[in-house]
């Protein structure tokens, strides 16, 4: 390290399982990085979903991760694993986390850092990696998802919503999103969302069913949007499951996915392991990141708050009524 460390840092601990007053700021220890690993200064981190999940008590961090919330960040490299050459002291990053971004340090896997995208700003840049991790591995890779191929988005002004219109639209896909207001609807046209779906007043089984079917749906509700995805869904259709908002025990009747031939499929990235993460990393910069300097994606902050009103942006979170992420800085 080139100039002495700190021994302690600040970061936002969970007292106890519940609401978002169980957050509390604490000085902990500063991570040591292993030699596969950098330390990042955090200059922002992203909240997400996950995190809600953790503070609640309902997704216990896997084996090996930090116990501090946060699973993505931006912020510059303070000190340099043995093992991972790329990186230079002084680098501005943003990258996915196991953990520990809400913090004023985190350490992380090396390969799971990616440059700053021309034209996003260090803060913004936080609020990147968890989300378009999530969307390219569910939806694009290892999958060839036609030009034109209509994808269904739920949740389309949220922070996954907003990265997966982007992303759908940049890969030519024609993009339909549910939302739950007239400016939701608005903000996430302005995403490229070729339709947006107000579903307190419009089905989004008979809007799809209109077009032809979707070939993709992704879905961040549960409930009684399975069933319906189900209806939803063109034949050889993909739905995947990212969260359940509404719940995730439900009665259903499975038949459609025999007589459909659709693909239903779920999954967590935390817990996925680190080579498949350097995987995603590497398609994103070579596929995605020069998309940003030709404005085909871009950054959706809805708001930045400092670290110790982590409970404000947990609030936030759950209120549903963000567009786009919401950050927090130390």
């Amino acid at each position: 390290m080139s100039n002495p460390m700190p021994s302690t840092m600040r970061a936002i601990t969970v007292r106890e399982t519940g609401g978002p007053d169980v957050l509390e700021i604490s000085e902990c220890p500063l991570p040591q990085p292993a030699p596969n690993q950098v330390l990042a200064k955090v200059t922002a981190a992203g909240v997400n979903g996950p995190d809600l999940l953790q503070r609640q008590g309902n997704y216990p961090p896997p084996e090996g991760a930090s116990e501090l919330l946060g699973l993505e960040i931006s912020g510059t490299v303070a000190a340099v694993g043995e093992e991972a050459p790329r990186w230079r002291i002084g680098d501005k990053i943003c990258a996915l986390t196991h953990g520990g971004g809400y913090a004023e340090f985190v350490a992380i896997d090396a390969s799971h850092c990616l440059p700053l995208p021309e034209g996003v700003s260090e803060v913004d840049a936080a609020g990147l990696p968890e989300t378009y991790f999530t969307v390219w591995s569910n939806v694009f890779l290892g999958h060839h998802a036609s030009e034109e191929a209509l994808m269904l988005v739920h949740g389309g002004a949220g922070g996954i919503g907003s990265t997966a219109v982007q992303l759908g639209r940049a890969m030519g896909l024609r993009v339909f999103a549910t939302v739950s207001s007239a400016d939701a609807a608005e903000f996430v046209l302005g995403l490229g969302a070729e339709r947006a779906i107000n579903y307190r007043d419009e089905d989004f089984v008979d809007a799809c069913r209109e077009a032809g079917g979707a070939d993709i749906i992704l879905d961040i509700v549960g409930g009684d949007y399975i069933a319906r995805n189900f209806k939803a869904a063109r034949r050889d259709g993909r739905i995947i499951q990212l969260a359940f908002r509404t719940g995730s025990k439900v009665e259903i009747n499975l038949m459609p996915i025999m007589l459909k031939r659709l693909n239903y499929a779920g999954s967590t990235l935390r817990s996925r392991p680190a080579d498949f993460k350097a995987r995603i990393a590497e398609e994103l910069e070579r596929a995605i990141w020069p998309k940003f300097a030709s404005g085909e994606v871009r950054s959706v902050t809805h708001t930045v708050l400092p670290l110790d009103r982590a409970d404000e942006a947990h609030r936030l979170m759950e209120s549903g009524r963000h567009r786009g992420k919401i950050l927090l800085t130390p």
